[in-house]
């Protein structure tokens, strides 16, 4: 009670408070009363004039100037010409001849000939004839054996195209000619032996295939080829492989798949120093689809490859998954596009291959495909400028029975065929790793010249054999075209490869084989050529130009200098 007096009593004091201020008027005060608000005005301002009067004692008036046109009419012939677009002044296109025949002779007794025609049978069908042929009747000094080759093929095709397909069909054959030549330095080989040996070794291969491609279909394209190889020792071999491609786009994106099969049959008739026969067959079948992937700059290739295997006179089946994936991606527009993949896959050896790598191989091989468990590469390309383009790759490869070139055994005590005095070589497989490196530069400076170099690095781990036989641990390459004038031009090869080991071995001997090391090599060979007119030119050739005696093939030194010259005329029937 008593708090709520004294809150009445405070509130009543501050009422009375307030209002006695209000009322108290000060001495001096003056009361003002407003009548008007101020409105305040500009006052009016003299515009100052943009002519200023003159205020002069002299005062000049203008003279009033008046014109007149003496106006004369003119007879006139003109006559506008109507406008005209400008032309581009058109050069001449080179004519193209459907024939063409070269023929060159050179030391070594070497001799070059090849001969193409083709005939058109109507609007879309061609058939074609080409003949080519390369002799040397040899001459290599200190070669006591005949080191003659020759390589003569013959080819007949025949090919169609319409709006819906195109495709093709030849047939072919070829005979070589090689001698097993590179008898060891050690041969023990007297005078009438060596009279008495003869080391020719004669190749013979015919062959017939087919390829179709068709535009609007999802069956893309397909090849079939089947070849026939033998030789003078009763070898006997066919191989047939065949291959087709599928398309299809589903949701913009590209499904293609991959089938193939590759079937080898052959039989050797004798052992390197046995009478005993061989025979071999396998047959590999692969299915490979994949998915191609487009984003921008972004390429993704992502496929397995599914191989099947057979091997007929073992009766051994095996199935192999290979990954088939790729990637690029650029980085810098053209400058610079970053690119890796992973892939494998189950190679078909053959006899045909093996004597077109090493033409002094026995005819007492064994034949079995290499699996190429996976290839892993990572690299970059691009373009320094319009005229400069390079390609780097490093890539490790893993392999089961690779395929290596050993030379045989040295067998002359048993005084048995041509090949056995350790002058041929055989093919022996082990599990191989390989690193490599490689780098590339083309430079096109314009439509006269052209250059390019590459390199390879390689680093081997064997399994079982001591030594990668015959690979060498570096390849190099530079390849150049100069248009001199219209008349002239020239160009150049150069190629470097590095060292390589094989291994000596002998019947007789009762010591371990001795590894051998092939020298590393630098070949120089050039071309120089003059065009009389379209349908006539002249060249020289000329190859091992340094004279370098070196060996691609132990104990097989190579021709010296090679000069060579001859024409090539073109013509229609």
């Amino acid at each position: 009670m008593r708090f709520k007096s004294i809150k009445k009593s405070l509130f009543c004091s501050l009422f009375i408070f307030s209002g006695i201020l209000y009322a108290q008027d000060p001495l001096g005060s003056e009361t003002v009363t407003v009548v008007k608000p101020y409105t305040p005005s500009v006052r009016d301002a003299s515009k100052i004039r943009q002519t200023p009067n003159r205020n002069d004692s002299v005062s000049l008036q203008k003279k009033e100037v008046k014109y007149s046109i003496f106006s004369v009419p003119v007879a006139s012939t003109f006559t506008p010409a109507k406008g005209r677009a400008t032309t581009v002044e058109r050069e001449r296109p080179p004519k193209i001849y459907d024939n063409y025949a070269t023929l060159g002779f050179g030391n070594y007794s070497n001799v070059l000939a090849e001969f193409y025609s083709n005939l058109e049978i109507d609007r879309s069908s061609n058939f074609g004839i080409f003949l080519t042929h390369n002799s040397s009747q040899g001459g290599i000094k200190g070669v006591e054996l005949d080191d003659k080759f020759y390589d003569t093929e013959l080819n007949l095709n025949y090919t169609t195209r319409n709006r819906d397909l195109s495709w093709k069909a030849e047939v072919g054959g070829e005979h070589q000619l090689f001698n097993w030549y590179g008898l060891p330095e050690n041969n023990i080989l007297e005078d009438s032996q060596l009279a008495a040996l003869d080391p020719a070794h004669n190749f013979y291969s015919v062959y017939l295939g087919s390829d179709i491609e068709l535009y609007d279909s999802f069956f893309d394209k397909a090849k079939a080829r089947f070849r026939h190889s033998g030789d003078d020792y009763g070898t006997a071999e066919n191989h047939f492989n065949a291959e087709g491609l599928f398309e299809v786009n589903i949701a913009d994106e590209l499904i293609s798949t991959k089938i193939g099969a590759d079937i080898v049959n052959g039989t050797f008739d004798q052992g390197y120093v046995s009478g005993n026969a061989y025979d071999y067959t396998f047959l590999n079948f692969n299915f490979t689809p994949s998915l191609l992937i487009l984003r921008d700059d972004l390429s993704v290739n992502l496929g397995v490859n599914f191989v099947y295997g057979m091997d007929m006179e073992e009766s051994d089946n095996s199935f192999y998954i290979y990954p088939a994936v790729s990637a690029s991606y650029r980085l810098a527009g053209d400058y610079f596009t970053a690119y890796a993949g992973l892939d494998g896959g189950l190679d078909q050896n053959t006899y045909y291959d093996f004597y077109q790598k090493n033409p002094y191989v026995s005819p007492t091989l064994m034949i079995k495909p290499t699996d190429n468990e996976y290839n892993g590469y990572l690299g970059g390309k691009g373009k320094l400028s319009n005229a400069v383009s390079y390609n780097l790759r490093g890539s490790y490869q893993s392999q089961f029975n690779k395929a290596l070139f050993r030379r045989n055994y040295d067998a002359s005590v048993l005084e048995g065929e041509s090949y056995t005095y350790g002058n041929s070589f055989d093919v022996v497989y082990d599990d191989v790793k390989t690193l490599s490196f490689y780098a590339e530069l083309n430079v096109d400076v314009n439509r006269n010249f052209r250059l390019g170099i590459n390199g390879q690095f390689f680093d081997y781990k064997t399994d079982e054999q001591v030594e990668a036989w015959n690979l060498p641990t570096m390849k190099a390459s530079l390849n150049a075209d100069y248009q001199i004038t219209e008349k002239w031009y020239t160009g150049a090869n150069l190629f470097y490869v590095g060292e390589r080991y094989d291994q000596y071995r002998s019947i007789s001997l009762s010591t371990a084989p001795e590894t051998v090391t092939l020298d590393s090599y630098f070949d120089i060979n050039a071309h120089l050529g003059y065009r009389f007119n379209e349908q006539l030119s002249a060249f020289v050739k000329g190859s091992n130009l340094l004279n370098n005696n070196y060996q691609k093939w132990m104990d097989y030194d190579v021709q010296g200098i090679q000069v060579l010259a001859g024409a090539t005329y073109k013509f229609d029937f």
